[in-house]
């Protein structure tokens, strides 16, 4: 459906903001029909990063293309549909009445049954958008994003305050629109969402993009295996055995991320003979981005 090879490339981008740098150097391409989740703290640059994307603020230096061109010029803005975190949306308009009104803007917009069905809305088209949900907003805010039938999605922590089956039909959403050929660009503070969601992920800290690579490569960095366990080891004696990359707590519970598992779990067995509830496993996309931004190390 959507041929160009690039939806969006960042050449040497920095941001500043009187003479502090928040975004650093960025360089990458992302490709048409890829699905890419922009992680990273608060403060890490991500907001300021899509901000850039969408058009709504320069660069202080390098270059932006969306969708082949200037994203500050009205014929490639139209390409977008962009989710932010607030819509500014009449808080008295219908439901429907909104998503025709910015349906105008697009030349070729989807029916309204259809936006209506694909944002989870079906039976709210009639209800004034200040008498919704928080949830129920998100909905429409994620309408308002698909209804220009756009071939880029923006979307800026996309599911927060939805339930989790409503999280879970806007996952459905976005792998048939990626399946279409559409690409997708989205922040979140829920791992889950990005591991399950994204073919990549940009890791950003400090305004810097300290990984680029899928969700399995950025898992395998530090360490592949994660072990729990209750023991009376404590976390400084685990912390000083070979293969562990980190050691916390959660209650009652010790949490080892290793690079090798069986000799850590022998050495376990040494120090605790009395140890419990063992459990070795795959580390979870939270706990990777977790360590990569704690111990990254950066250059000014």
């Amino acid at each position: 459906m959507f041929d160009k090879p690039a939806a969006v490339t960042f050449s040497q981008v920095t941001k500043c903001y009187q003479d502090v740098a928040v975004v650093h150097d960025l360089t990458f391409m992302m490709r048409r029909g890829s699905v890419t989740a922009i992680l990273g703290r608060n403060g890490a640059g991500k907001t300021t990063t899509i901000s850039m994307m969408l058009g709504m603020i320069r660069p202080t230096s390098g270059t932006i293309s969306l969708m082949g061109g200037d994203p500050r010029q009205p014929r490639h803005r139209r390409c977008v549909g962009a989710m932010l975190q607030t819509t500014g949306a009449p808080e008295t308009l219908r439901v429907n009445e909104l998503i025709r009104l910015w349906s105008r803007y697009y030349p070729h917009p989807l029916p309204l049954d259809e936006v209506m069905a694909r944002a989870g809305l079906v039976g709210l088209e009639q209800r004034r958008f200040g008498r919704l949900s928080g949830g129920q907003q998100r909905r429409v805010a994620f309408a308002l994003a698909l209804c220009g039938r756009p071939p880029l999605l923006i979307l800026d922590e996309p599911t927060t305050g939805l339930d989790i089956d409503a999280r879970r039909g806007f996952w459905e959403q976005i792998r048939a629109f990626a399946a279409d050929g559409g690409t997708v660009v989205f922040s979140t503070h829920y791992l889950e969402e990005a591991d399950v969601l994204a073919d990549r992920i940009l890791l950003m800290d400090r305004g810097h993009l300290i990984r680029d690579g899928s969700p399995e490569a950025i898992k395998s960095h530090l360490g592949s295996r994660r072990i729990r366990c209750v023991t009376t080891a404590s976390r400084a004696t685990l912390r000083r055995l070979p293969h562990v990359v980190d050691v916390h707590k959660e209650g009652r519970l010790t949490h080892i991320i290793v690079n090798r598992a069986e000799p850590v779990v022998h050495k376990l067995l040494q120090l605790d003979p009395a140890l419990t509830d063992l459990e070795v496993r795959n580390v979870t996309l939270d706990e990777a981005v977790r360590l990569l931004t704690q111990n990254e190390e950066l250059t000014p």
